[in-house]
């Protein structure tokens, strides 16, 4: 009797080269389908990203990037692009960046919620982020309109648009303001 072959896990560089027009995340090996998003899901990507890149640029302080992926675990390898994600310039060289996936997770990494995303999917990346040294974790979400800024310490604050709250960037982006209901649409 013959015993059947074990599916092979995928890799980082497996997921490198599938065709750029399909979106996947890479989870212990596993690949992840990710699907288009929502137009507020959009608004609230690019809002941020904007103010983001224009804060970090004009202070040096590093590179701001959308959907990259970031190589959070090896063997089998977990693969995450957040919707947007910081870096200081220390941390990583222009050739460290063309060379694909980036070793580690961002310092700032940013989600936002989906209608089919679950509260436990959303933990998890958070989760994971943080234990692969990420500075700061955001996950905006849509329809609550809010932010919840997790930290390494465990620690966790919730901003709402509705009360006026502005995200400040902590300790990782001193002088970063950016008021919570400019991410949503009006």
């Amino acid at each position: 009797m013959t015993t059947p072959a074990l599916a092979r896990l995928m890799t980082g560089a497996d997921l490198l080269r599938l065709p750029s027009d399909e979106r996947y995340e890479l989870v212990r090996g596993e690949p992840i389908p990710m699907s288009p998003t929502s137009a507020a899901h959009g608004i609230a990507q690019v809002r941020f990203a904007s103010a983001l890149s224009e804060f970090v640029e004009a202070h040096q302080l590093g590179y701001v990037m959308s959907e990259v992926g970031f190589y959070l675990a090896h063997d089998p390898d977990t693969v995450r692009g957040p919707d947007v994600a910081f870096v200081r310039t220390e941390r990583a060289s222009e050739s460290d960046l063309e060379r694909g996936f980036i070793e580690g997770a961002p310092d700032l990494a940013v989600e936002i919620t989906s209608p089919s995303d679950t509260v436990d999917e959303m933990m998890a990346k958070v989760q994971e982020y943080l234990a692969a040294g990420a500075g700061m974790v955001c996950v905006i979400t849509p329809r609550t309109r809010s932010m919840t800024v997790y930290r390494p310490d465990g620690s966790a604050a919730v901003l709402m648009a509705a009360s006026g709250d502005t995200f400040d960037g902590e300790g990782l982006l001193s002088g970063f303001s950016l008021p919570v209901a400019r991410l949503f649409i009006l």
